[in-house]
Formats: C-alpha cells, sequence, structure tokens
C-alpha cells in the first residue's frame, strides 16, 4: 500500500497539505465503512484501499462486512435490477427474506462509529441500530429510473439516515435527507492502476494464450447482463468484417453475485469455437487486470446501466481509446470525441472501434486526453477529501459547505 508521499508526483504537494488540514478536524472521530463483500466490484476496492489513507491521515477508519446466505444475495441481486429499471418480479417473500438477514445482522454487527458509512441496498437496514451518532447512506448504482415498489421499500430506511451520497446528477431522487455528489475514484498507486514493466505485461499475456499478432479489443467488467458482455461479441464481430482483430472478456464475480455463473456461460455459448475470443475468468489479481488494459488497443465497457464504471477510468488512466455506453457516470468520465467515444448500440460500438482501429493518431490523442481528466477529476485524493468535508458537514449543518 502506497503512502500519502508517494502521491505527491501524480496529485501535487497543496493537495496533500490539504487533506492533513481537513483530516485534524475529524480527530476523535470513529468512522464505520459497512457494506456486503470484502472482494470484488467497485466497493470493495475503493474501500481496500480508502481505508488505510484515511488511517494514514490520522483518521479512525473501520470496515466492516455484513453476512448474508445465497437466498439473501439472490434476493439483493434482484433488488439491485430492479434499481436500475430492468424487469424484476419482486414479491412479498423477497421483502420477507431481505429483512430476515438484515435483522440478524442488526443483531450480530457491533456499531461502533460516530458515523456509520452504510454501502448500497444490501446493508440499508442496519440504520434500525442508530442510537445518537451520525449514519450516510452511500448509493453507488444508477438508480435514475428505478422500481419505484422497491424504492419505497428502501426509502424506508433512507429517510432515517442523515444524508445519501450518489455518483451521477441524474441519480438523485426527492427526499427529505440531504443529497450529495461524490463521483467514485480509482487509485493511481494500486497494482491495477501502476506503472507495468512491458515485461510483466507479456508474461500476462503468455500465461492466457494471447498474442500480439492482431490487434486487441478487451472488456473487463464482472460477468453480468448490465456489462452486456454478449453485446460487446457482436460488436466484436461487426468489426471482424473489416478488421482482423481479436477480444477479450475478462472479469470475475463478487461474492453477493450469484447471476455471474450463468451470465459466464451465455458468454461462452455466443463465443462459439471463435479462436480469437478470449474468455476469462480470472482470480482476484489486479496485475493482471492492468497487463491486459495495457496491452490492448481499444478498451470497450458497452454497460446497458453503471452506477459509475470504474473500469472506463482505469483505462483512461493508461492513456487508452475508450468506447463505452452513454449511461450512468460514464458521461462524467468521457467527453465525446475528446477523452472518448461513446456509444448507444451495438452498432454504435462497433462504428467506434473501427474508428480508433482504422486512426491510431486519433486514438492516442483520446487517451492521452482521457488520462489527463482523470487525473484532475477522478483520482483518491480527490475523492478522500469530498468525503472528509461530507464527514465534517454532518456536524456544521448551517455551514455552507462546497464538495
Amino acid at each position: 500500500m502506497a503512502n500519502i508521499e508517494e502521491y505527491i508526483p501524480i496529485v501535487g504537494q497543496p493537495i496533500i497539505d490539504d487533506l492533513r488540514l481537513l483530516a485534524e478536524k475529524l480527530k476523535g472521530k470513529v468512522i464505520q465503512q459497512v457494506n456486503s463483500t470484502a472482494v470484488g466490484g467497485g466497493v470493495a476496492e475503493i474501500l481496500s484501499r480508502m481505508v488505510p489513507l484515511l488511517k494514514e491521515l490520522g483518521i479512525d477508519t473501520r470496515w466492516d462486512v455484513i453476512k448474508g446466505g445465497e437466498q439473501f444475495f439472490e434476493v439483493t441481486k434482484k433488488i439491485h435490477n430492479a434499481l436500475h429499471g430492468r424487469p424484476e418480479e419482486i414479491t412479498q417473500q423477497d421483502f420477507d427474506i431481505f429483512m430476515e438477514t438484515s435483522q440478524k445482522n442488526i443483531e450480530a454487527l457491533d456499531i461502533y462509529g460516530d458515523i456509520v458509512f452504510v454501502h448500497d441496498p444490501q446493508p440499508i437496514a442496519l440504520i434500525k441500530k442508530r442510537s445518537g451518532n451520525k449514519w450516510i447512506w452511500r448509493c453507488h448504482i444508477d438508480v435514475s429510473n428505478p422500481n419505484q415498489r422497491v424504492w419505497g421499500f428502501l426509502e424506508n430506511f433512507m429517510t432515517n439516515y442523515d444524508s445519501a451520497v450518489f455518483s451521477s446528477p441524474g441519480f438523485s431522487q426527492r427526499l427529505p435527507i440531504r443529497q450529495f455528489l461524490i463521483s467514485p475514484s480509482i487509485d493511481p498507486l494500486s497494482d491495477k492502476n501502476r506503472e507495468l514493466p512491458q515485461e510483466i505485461i507479456d508474461s500476462v499475456l503468455r500465461k492466457y494464450n494471447i498474442k500480439k499478432d492482431k490487434p486487441i479489443i478487451t472488456q473487463i467488467s464482472r460477468f453480468d447482463r448490465l456489462k452486456d458482455p454478449v453485446g460487446v461479441i457482436e460488436a466484436y464481430k461487426q468489426v471482424k468484417k473489416y478488421f482482423d482483430c481479436q477480444l477479450i472478456l475478462a472479469g470475475g464475480s463478487a461474492a453477493d453475485d450469484p447471476e455471474s455463473g450463468h451470465v459466464l456461460e451465455e458468454v461462452k455459448t455466443r463465443s462459439g469455437h471463435d479462436k480469437d475470443i478470449h474468455i476469462l475468468l480470472l482470480p482476484q489479481d489486479d496485475i493482471v487486470v492492468n497487463a491486459l488494459q495495457r496491452a490492448s488497443d481499444v478498451i470497450v465497457q458497452k454497460s446497458l446501466k453503471e452506477g459509475f464504471g470504474l473500469t472506463v477510468a482505469e483505462a483512461l488512466w493508461k492513456a487508452k481509446p475508450v468506447v463505452a455506453s452513454n449511461v450512468g457516470g460514464i458521461p462524467l468520465q468521457i467527453k465525446h470525441k475528446y477523452s472518448g467515444l461513446l456509444c448507444h448500440s451495438i452498432d454504435g460500438a462497433s462504428f467506434a472501434i473501427k474508428q480508433f482501429l482504422a486512426n491510431p493518431g486519433y486514438a492516442k490523442k483520446l487517451g492521452e486526453n482521457g488520462r489527463e481528466h482523470i487525473r484532475n477529476n477522478f483520482l483518491i485524493m480527490r475523492h478522500i477529501r469530498e468525503y472528509m468535508l461530507l464527514f465534517l458537514s454532518l456536524y456544521h449543518r448551517e455551514d455552507i459547505i462546497y464538495l
């Protein structure tokens, strides 16, 4: 884990000084982060980097994970999909299963934080354990068009929090509590994002039997229908008619996502016997992800819905040309034809990929623009600063605090 000083060449000394000043004002406060999984997915990834850095700044920050069985996570996956606007049949039994597991966590989990920071719907009912401390609910998913029945169920808990945090302006809903816009971030010094020597990149390609004899198009994400890996295969097949290229679909699964195995099988079936399609179920190995992104000629994120899309920020940080869907938090990262290309369909994705493959200079320029956009807006130091301002705002409700 990098220490604070190592970020100075990337973000500058004044940013680090600012963080230390804010941290002084939070001395003595305990921040308790709570989510549903310790590995897999963007929330766990962010917390694994942020918690140690907050501790180094002198803020007592701890991280707890709720427990849940297979039925609970099947229900929370349905809730996740429904909040994204996908058709899902949520029954009263589903809500009962959610509440049964939530009650067990309410009874079992020690709530000790001066500020309890709850991430996403899975642990939202913990607010029932509130007693004199401050509570924040952080929504990492796209709730611009949620299933109203599910949203209403969750809203009963939300309204008891002090504040809610969303990743994009379009996700905000009418609530009787204060709302904040704070985008997620990447850590430029993590194994997933730090510079890699060419020999490591080459060794990863050899390990997965991937040759550099033709352009590489890559999407890295969980095997989730909302990431549309089948749509990526369709776009690749259109591109293949004009450019002899290869496709990498790589990712893992999260402990709270029971659908990923089914989606992986769908992807394998749709890929057929195309030897230029590499489907990689990766272990939790960030160096491998880093190497695959750096080896790629074009990176795709063809999500149907997206809370933010950290894989887009990761690719842009590596100055890669990115084609991504115009959904969720992705347009915050990609300004069309400046820091990448946005698309709305399979045809649009294939057209954008062909543009990059046909114009390497154009691809390179947009990749460079993308890296600077991430440097200025979506690195972890900015994220930490905004969270610390949020924490302080809980104790200074009459002050105007600009995030």
